[in-house]
């Protein structure tokens, strides 16, 4: 796995270059040398890293796999696409989704009133906003405000309750009256973990009985002009795309018999988000089986299969593919702290002037082992380490002779898997297995990749230099919360091999992938631990430029985001610091100095990386 999988996950954005990964973009820097500047000014802990050219290259690949599918099928209708701001609603993530967008009229959509501020104030002129999710009087009186400000707004009704509100508040205002759209409760469900976003048990959408009496009530009010969309959507990281094909005929035939049934003004299919992004490492565990270009020659033509059957005109197709647009263009680096069995290091050994028989024997293996011995030698050192203990449990050996015999048993195994790293023998695989290094990282996977923590979905990962070096440890990557869920645990069917190094005597990153979508939104304040540094990184012919520096929260920031006075707290300490009996003026002095310097500095550890 010397290249991590590259090939499966990185969709040729990143690739190797002799000992470090680089962006395979323009004048292609490396990870290492990004992280290498940005350190010089005394930056530490974890780095998220934004790349904006990643979030042009996935829209345009959208637009352009619709447009290449609306030609090859004859299609009437047109193609537009609104980015959903849950997906990342952080400020240069979405000032990049905006820019990147801008040529295509790239949308927005807002599930709450606060996104649908955020949407009204980013938006690009002539892109789109859509509302979706639930809604009081106040969010849908937002989206009349909306329209009347000139964005083209739709809200999505997602019960006949709200659609009764939005008609009270037409007929109660002189607001300029936005478009409506139905989301439709399909009986087809999605695929994946996300399933139950439809079916009928779903949590949004309306029946099929709920729909007409929706189209009655519009026409009743004199507003059936307004109905201008139907949206479903089957659940994200869709996995297979016959479920998807599924939904497009029944979506698809509900849009067609509305429109026959009165609703003329119907001219929009949503078809919500889902695309999805792969994750996985190994190509056993591919995430989906579908391309982009299947995915929307399917859409497409399903979608004018029907109208052209129901004699009703194309719609244009709207997308919320949040995930694929985002996923990428996200990094973290993390810098490696400590490798727990660094205690095993050969000059830890202190022998004494006579040694136990069994701990001689095990300095002779360690001296003698080859690629001809190594399996009967392995056999031999796993034996002599079980009596060993056996001896220190009834006393007959020390503490010294344990810790001798742990430490010559470790490198033995060492030795072997250097000798013969990709031997098939199943022993050797499961030693890898049992030799497992934890590798302290100086990151919170609550914070960073809490889709980890909450839904065990993998992410890619791997060192981000020392890539030239055959990597033989299989690896579990424990982070700095005082959580045992704080941890990625070694898998022997997806296994992660990391590199044997010395912390003491060079750095060791790693870089976490595809974190852009999800993980800064869901991520979670454990311990404290909040978002860590953040920048984004424009690509240039000739190098690289380092914009939009977000400092992680110092700690006096958090305690105040948690409504603690952080003034307070401090001046609480110093009077403590002052008041005590055991320090000279001087030493009070220099501790004061200390603790400022500590509480205006972020929560991750500092004193190594």
């Amino acid at each position: 796995m010397k290249n991590y999988g590259l090939k499966i996950w990185s969709d040729n954005n990143f690739i190797i270059q002799g000992d470090e990964v680089v962006l395979n973009y323009k004048s292609q820097p490396s990870l290492y040398d990004i992280i290498k500047k940005i350190r010089l000014q005394e930056t530490k802990g974890p780095i998220l890293l934004r790349f904006p050219h990643l979030i042009k290259k996935q829209i345009t690949n959208l637009y352009a796999s619709f447009e290449n599918s609306i030609m090859e099928h004859k299609y009437k209708g047109s193609f537009k696409a609104v980015f959903p701001l849950k997906v990342n609603q952080f400020p240069f993530a979405v000032e990049a989704i905006k820019e990147e967008g801008k040529a295509f009229n790239y949308g927005l959509e807002a599930g709450s009133k606060a996104e649908l501020i955020l949407a009204m104030s980013e938006i690009n002129k002539d892109a789109h906003i859509t509302i979706n999710g639930f809604k009081d009087k106040e969010m849908i009186t937002l989206g009349f405000i909306a329209a009347q400000s000139g964005h083209k707004v739709t809200i999505t009704v997602e019960g006949l309750g709200e659609l009764k509100t939005i008609i009270e508040v037409a007929k109660a205002s002189t607001l300029k009256v936005p478009n409506i759209g139905i989301r439709v409760r399909l009986h087809s469900m999605g695929s994946g973990i996300w399933s139950k976003s439809a079916g009928v048990d779903a949590k949004f959408g309306l029946t099929a009985t709920e729909t007409l009496e929706a189209r009655r009530l519009l026409q009743e009010a004199g507003l059936i002009e307004q109905l201008s969309m139907i949206h479903f959507h089957i659940g994200s990281q869709l996995n297979d795309i016959s479920p998807i094909k599924k939904a497009l005929r029944e979506a698809g035939n509900i849009y067609a018999e509305l429109t026959k049934m009165g609703a003329t003004a119907l001219q929009n299919i949503n078809i919500g988000g889902g695309v999805a992004v792969n994750y996985e490492q190994y190509a056993s565990a591919k995430t989906h089986n579908y391309s982009l270009a299947e995915f929307t020659s399917s859409v497409v033509f399903l979608l004018g299969e029907i109208m052209d059957a129901k004699g009703v005109a194309h719609p244009n197709i709207f997308t919320e593919s949040g995930r694929f647009i985002v996923a990428s263009h996200a990094v973290l680096i993390t810098p490696v702290l400590e490798l727990f069995t660094q205690d095993y290091q050969e000059e830890l050994l202190h022998f004494k002037e006579n040694n136990p028989p069994l701990i001689t024997e095990l300095q002779e293996l360690l001296k003698y082992l080859d690629p001809k011995n190594y399996v009967e030698y392995l056999h031999d050192a796993l034996d002599h380490m079980e009596s060993l203990l056996t001896l220190f449990d009834l006393g007959y050996i020390d503490l010294q002779d344990r810790s001798n015999a742990e430490i010559l048993v470790h490198n033995i195994i060492k030795k072997s898997l250097y000798i013969a790293p990709s031997i098939s023998h199943a022993e050797l695989r499961q030693l890898q297995v049992n030799l497992q290094e934890r590798y302290l990282i100086n990151a919170s996977i609550f914070q960073s990749l809490p889709d980890y923590w909450g839904l065990k979905q993998h992410f890619p990962v791997m060192p981000i230099h020392h890539l030239s070096k055959e990597p033989h440890r299989s690896a579990s990557i424990w982070d700095i919360t005082c959580d045992s869920d704080g941890e990625i645990a070694f898998n022997p069917d997806k296994p992660l091999f990391l590199h044997d190094i010395d912390i003491k005597k060079e750095e060791y990153f790693l870089g976490f992938f595809n974190l852009g979508a999800y993980q800064e939104a869901l991520g979670m304040g454990h311990n404290l631990f909040m978002h860590p540094n953040e920048y984004s990184i424009e690509i240039t012919n000739d190098g690289f430029k380092i914009k939009n520096e977000v400092k992680s929260k110092n700690i006096l920031d958090i305690l105040n985001s948690l409504g603690y006075e952080g003034e307070k707290v401090l001046d609480k300490l110093k009077r403590d610091l002052l008041e005590s009996d055991f320090m000279t003026q001087k030493e009070k002095s220099d501790t004061l100095l200390k603790l400022e310097t500590f509480l205006h500095q972020n929560g991750y550890l500092r004193t190594t990386n």
